[in-house]
C-alpha cells in the first residue's frame, strides 16, 4: 500500500506527511516542487522558523522518528507526464492532495500571477484527477484541502456540504454557490466542481475537506526536533492573520487590524488539521466514504478584533507590550460579518477540538520569541507595498 501526500514540502503538507508516515508502516511518497519557498522570497520575506532544507528534513524523520518509509519526490504537478510517472509507479491507495499557491493576496498582487496561481492550482488537480482515471485507479481515495473561502461571505449559514434549493414543492441538494473573493479562492471553487465532475464520471471516492485559516508552529511530529519544524510565514502575502498579529506582538509591531474587524473568519488550529487528513488518508477502504464528502475543516469563527486582543492578553505573559492599531482595509469585504458554518462531520472525524485559540496563541508566542530578530528585520513586510527585486 501506498500514500501519496503533495505539496509535502509546505506548512501543512510537511506535518501530515510525518503523522500519516508514523502511523503506518506503508509507504508514503510527499510531492513538491519546493516552490513556496521562492514565492516567499520573491515578497522579501522568510520563515519566521527556519525551515531545514527538504534532504535534511527526510533524513530527520528516518533518524528522529525511525520513519524509513517516508520519502520526498520533487516534481511539478502542473506536467502532465511527471503525474503520471509518479501514479503508475506507486499506484496510491490515497492521494492527499495539498499542492497549492495557497495566498489570496498574492494572487491579486497582478494580472501575471493571477495567471500563475490560476494555472498551477487547477492544472495539477485536473491532472491528478484524470491521471488516478486513465491510470485504472479509480478507487484511490483523492483528499484535496480546498478552502472554506469558496464559499465568500454569506448571510446564511454555511452548510458542510451542498446548498439546499426549492422550488414550489421540489427540493434537491445542489453544490454551493462559488462566491469566492480572490483569484486564488476561485481555483479551489472550480477545484472543488472538478471533482464532483470527477466522482460522477469516473467514480473516484472525494474528499472535498475546506479548509480555515490554520494557525500553529507545531505539531508533536515537527517539535521533536529543529530539522523537523514545519515553517511559519507571517508577512502579508503569505501570513495569515494569527500569524502575522503574532510575529508583529513578538517584534514590538502594532497589531494591523483592517477596518473594524468585527468580521468573523474560520480558524482551525494546525494540529487539527492535520489530525483529519491523516485520518482520511489512512481510512479503512472498507470504512471511508466511497462517495463525495465535503467536510468543513473549521473548529469555531472568530472575529478579527478578538484575535487581535487574544494575543495582546496572552503577550502580556511574555512580557510584550502590544498595541492594537486599526488601518484602512486594502480588501473588499463585510467588516462586520458574523459568519456561521456548519462542522458536525469534520469534528466527528477528528474527535472534537484538541486546544482552544488561547492555547494555541501562548504556544505560537512561545516559539517565535526566539526568533525575534529574524521577524523584526522584516517587519517592513508585515504591511503591502513595494516588493523587492525578483518580487516585480
Amino acid at each position: 500500500m501506498t500514500l501519496l501526500v503533495t505539496g509535502a514540502d509546505g506548512y501543512v503538507g510537511w506535518p501530515t506527511a510525518l503523522r500519516v508516515a508514523s502511523r503506518t508502516d506503508d509507504r508514503v511518497v510527499g510531492v513538491d516542487n519546493f516552490a513556496r519557498r521562492e514565492w516567499v522570497e520573491s515578497v522579501g520575506s522568510v520563515s519566521a522558523v527556519p525551515v531545514a532544507d527538504p534532504d535534511e528534513r527526510v533524513a530527520a524523520a528516518e533518524e528522529v522518528h525511525g520513519l524509513d518509509n517516508l520519502s520526498l519526490v520533487e516534481g511539478d504537478l502542473t506536467d502532465r507526464s511527471f503525474v503520471d510517472r509518479i501514479l503508475s509507479v506507486h499506484e496510491p491507495d490515497a492521494v492527499v492532495h495539498a499542492a497549492a499557491q495557497p495566498s489570496a493576496p498574492y494572487s491579486q498582487i497582478n494580472g501575471e500571477r493571477a495567471n500563475y496561481t490560476q494555472h498551477n492550482n487547477m492544472q495539477a488537480t485536473r491532472n491528478l484527477l484524470w491521471g488516478l482515471a486513465e491510470n485504472d485507479l479509480s478507487d484511490t481515495h483523492f483528499v484535496e484541502t480546498t478552502t472554506t473561502g469558496v464559499y465568500g461571505a454569506p448571510e446564511f449559514p454555511i452548510p458542510e456540504g451542498g446548498a439546499v434549493m426549492e422550488n414550489q414543492e421540489e427540493r434537491d441538494e445542489v453544490p454551493f454557490p462559488a462566491m469566492a473573493g480572490s483569484w486564488y479562492h476561485l481555483t479551489k471553487s472550480h477545484d472543488a466542481a472538478n471533482m464532483r465532475l470527477a466522482h460522477d464520471q469516473f467514480d473516484i471516492p472525494i474528499s472535498d475537506v475546506r479548509t480555515a485559516i490554520t494557525y500553529g508552529t507545531a505539531t508533536p511530529e515537527t517539535d521533536a526536533d529543529l530539522r523537523l519544524r514545519t515553517r511559519f510565514d507571517f508577512d502579508y502575502y503569505f501570513g495569515v492573520v494569527a500569524h502575522r498579529f503574532c510575529a508583529q506582538a513578538v517584534s514590538g509591531y502594532p497589531m494591523t487590524v483592517y477596518g473594524k474587524g468585527e468580521q468573523r473568519k474560520p480558524f482551525i488550529a494546525l494540529e487539527d488539521a492535520v489530525e483529519g487528513l491523516a485520518q482520511l488518508a489512512l481510512a479503512d477502504p472498507d470504512d471511508r466514504p466511497d462517495d463525495h464528502t465535503v467536510y468543513n475543516q473549521v473548529t469555531r469563527p472568530i472575529s478579527i478584533v478578538e484575535v487581535a486582543e487574544t494575543i495582546a492578553e496572552v503577550s502580556g505573559e511574555f512580557g510584550l507590550d502590544v498595541q492594537v492599531e486599526h488601518f484602512e482595509n486594502p480588501r473588499d469585504e463585510d467588516e462586520t460579518h458574523a459568519m456561521e458554518i456548519e462542522n458536525d462531520r469534520y469534528a466527528e472525524l477528528i474527535g472534537g477540538q484538541s486546544t482552544t485559540f488561547e492555547e494555541g496563541v501562548r504556544s505560537i508566542l512561545d516559539d517565535l520569541v526566539d526568533y525575534e530578530d529574524r521577524i523584526a528585520a522584516r517587519e517592513d513586510r508585515f504591511l503591502p507595498g513595494v516588493l523587492t527585486e525578483g518580487g516585480d
